[in-house]
């Protein structure tokens, strides 16, 4: 993932990182939306992993996780949608995001394991903490995966210092207090974050959290390496008829795309 980003700095250009929720809204579309997002432009796939209760989500998301549950859609599930994307595509990275309470009754090891096979390059799990989740990094890192950690506006210097030590992959930096999708973006306060982050940080930093449309994913990739759209893309999906929804969600990110390659 890292190379990734890597080759796109060289190239002064920005990463772009699409968010949907596997099985969101039929579990039919998850593969074709993934090759879609590719399609137009994305350089990393976040793939939400559905849960009950996800807590660091707004409405919009929260509403996709019901969806995806209603069909069932279960971590075993999202890992085979992977590895059906990877019989086309090998080289685009795929980041799992979620929470810990599925991986913790996969089993923390049968997860690892069944997530280097599918081949997953990363994980984001919201509700580990990199004070206490050093093992699960060592793991990680020792099977070629990147464990991807969150840093908040609330964060402290320690925290970030953590994440400079177990983190891998990209920093991911919440752009606002609050949920996903909750807010506007305040460029300036962006600014200030990064620069702290980055005293500390050695990974590209990538932002997220309220990046709704190209110009404010412009704005933002002037002070960061890749930028994170998730809510947005989940409010294309729910209003979009089925049959469209590939074509509408590839139509919106290669917008996107212009506007960071501008």
């Amino acid at each position: 993932m890292q190379t990734t980003l890597a080759a796109l700095a060289a190239n002064n250009k920005k990463g772009l990182i699409p968010f949907i929720t596997a099985g969101d809204p039929d579990p039919e579309l998850t593969v074709p939306l993934m090759h879609a997002l590719v399609a137009g432009g994305a350089d990393i796939l976040e793939l939400g992993v559905p849960f009950s209760d996800p807590m660091a989500e707004g409405p919009v998301i929260q509403r996709a996780c019901e969806r995806a549950l209603k069909f069932n859609v279960s971590l075993h599930d999202v890992l085979g949608y992977v590895r059906v994307f990877r019989q086309t595509n090998t080289h685009t990275p795929v980041v799992l995001m979620g929470y810990a309470n599925p991986l913790e009754r996969m089993g923390v090891d049968v997860f690892i394991s069944a997530a280097k096979e599918a081949g997953i390059d990363g994980t984001i799990v919201v509700d580990y903490p990199p004070e206490e989740c050093e093992e699960f990094a060592h793991k990680m890192r020792l099977n070629g995966m990147d464990p991807i950690f969150l840093l908040a506006p609330t964060s402290t210097e320690e925290r970030i210092k953590q994440v400079a030590e177990v983190g891998g992959g990209f920093a991911y930096c919440v752009s606002l207090k609050g949920v996903t999708g909750s807010a506007n973006i305040d460029i300036a306060e962006v600014t200030k974050r990064i620069e702290a982050i980055r005293k500390h940080v050695k990974l590209p930093i990538g932002v997220g959290f309220g990046i709704r449309d190209a110009a404010t994913a412009k704005a933002v990739a002037q002070v960061a390496d890749a930028v994170v759209i998730g809510s947005r893309i989940i409010q294309e999906l729910e209003n979009t008829p089925r049959e469209h929804a590939v074509a509408a969600v590839q139509t919106f990110i290669s917008g996107i795309r212009k506007a960071l390659d501008e």
